[in-house]
């Protein structure tokens, strides 16, 4: 009688293994892509204010109504990946996205130009939705915290890249030709993304069921951190949204392109992000995320004088920040979620889109009433309460995943 050999049962990835690579790549190229599809017309608010004869406050409905649709649509996106798996569903999302994206230079209005970016941010749901419970299923618990900050670097890329190349090809050709080669190239990296994406092993498709949500909504770990997603976001995306309304009037007038470059501190953004998911992996989640947040507003005083070096690096200081608040923060949900990931990785979403949304507009309103001071001293508030609710954090019992 022959014995069959035992079934081989697959192991999560690993730091250095071949399949934890292609992993890092293909979310890499889905944060690009992503990111660099939602954020596009950030760098170009004083054009597109100035084109279509509106505020800057409603301008920048055209970030907020990306980020709200995407926050509208992460929970039942996220709830149908737990049905039909999540390469399906990130891959779908990614190539709408994509392909809307390349109808925005073609709108004749601030109206259907707001209505597509609504569009498109309703198909981009679909990526930032189920990425973090795809590596929270398939990479090796030790070394989560690290993935996660390399996904979360590539979202930093991909804003660099979204306001980076429309603000540079603004200046020679007009904000639709930049917005056109935007889109060609958020389709090229949703390709790559497309082709390196590794299946998923560990996926157990279950029936769509909402009442995780409940029970992820009475955890009171996973409470705070929703809140500190709504109001880090919401500074970080004031403080791009309008600083360059800031730097194009007095004093200091500098040209399109070179206000366009704030971008590339974005970069430093990323390199932080993936550094600090392995500094929570060994130090602790809860010292690293307070110590985000205060390096934040430190870097966020340093750009109330109108002095320009002091501006440059107190946006760096900032973006480092919040990178690295944001890394901790979202690695710390896939942990703390020993089920249905997915939809507690949206509510995080969720609440981290709704800042970027609402917040972001509200910070409009404080640009326009306050100046940059008024807009910073706005988001140093949103950033008191994300660190009184990192602070709190000491005292919330945590289950499976005890340390912080």
């Amino acid at each position: 009688m022959t014995v069959a050999p035992p079934l081989e049962v697959p192991e999560r990835h690993r730091l250095g293994s071949p399949g934890l690579r292609r992993v890092n790549l293909a979310l890499f190229a889905a944060g690009l892509t992503t990111f660099m599809s939602l954020y596009c017309t950030q760098a170009l608010l004083p054009e597109l204010s100035a084109d279509f004869g509106v505020s800057p406050a409603r301008s920048s409905l055209l970030v907020s109504l990306a980020t709200g649709a995407v926050a509208i649509a992460v929970i039942p996106v996220s709830s149908l990946s737990e049905r039909y798996g999540r390469t399906r569903v990130m891959i779908v999302s990614s190539v709408a996205s994509a392909l809307v994206g390349l109808l925005i230079p073609l709108c004749g209005s601030f109206p259907a130009l707001a209505a597509v970016r609504a569009v498109q941010g309703l198909a981009l749901a679909g990526v930032p939705a189920v990425a973090m419970a795809y590596l929270a299923d398939e990479v090796h618990g030790e070394h989560l915290g690290s993935a996660m900050g390399r996904y979360v670097a590539g979202t930093g890329i991909g804003g660099v890249l979204g306001r980076l190349v429309p603000g540079l090809v603004t200046d020679v050709a007009g904000w639709r030709w930049a917005l056109a080669a935007t889109g060609f190239l958020a389709l090229a990296f949703t390709v790559a993304f497309w082709l390196l994406l590794p299946p998923s092993r560990f996926f157990r498709p279950s029936r769509v069921d909402y009442r995780p949500l409940l029970a992820h909504l009475r955890d009171p770990g996973l409470r705070r951190l929703y809140l500190i997603a709504l109001t880090a976001m919401a500074g970080f995306v004031t403080v791009y949204n309008f600083l360059t309304y800031r730097l194009l009037d007095a004093p200091f007038h500098l040209p399109y392109a070179v206000v366009s470059l704030i971008a590339v501190m974005n970069v430093a953004g990323s390199a932080a992000s993936a550094r600090a998911g392995i500094l929570a992996d060994r130090s602790g989640r809860r010292k690293v995320l307070a110590g985000s947040l205060v390096l934040a507003a430190c870097g966020l005083c340093l750009t109330l004088p109108a002095v320009l070096p002091l501006v440059g690096v107190g946006l760096l200081v900032f973006t480092v920040g919040f990178f690295g608040t944001h890394a901790v923060a979202s690695g710390w949900v896939g942990r703390r979620a020993s089920t249905a990931r997915a939809q507690a990785s949206a509510l995080y979403l969720f609440a981290y889109y709704l800042g970027s949304s609402i917040g972001g507009t509200a910070g409009g309103v404080a640009y326009e009433h306050g100046h940059w001071t008024g807009t910073a001293l706005y988001v140093l508030v949103l950033l008191g309460v994300a660190l009184l609710a990192a602070a709190g954090m000491k005292g919330v019992r945590w289950v499976g995943h005890p340390r912080s």
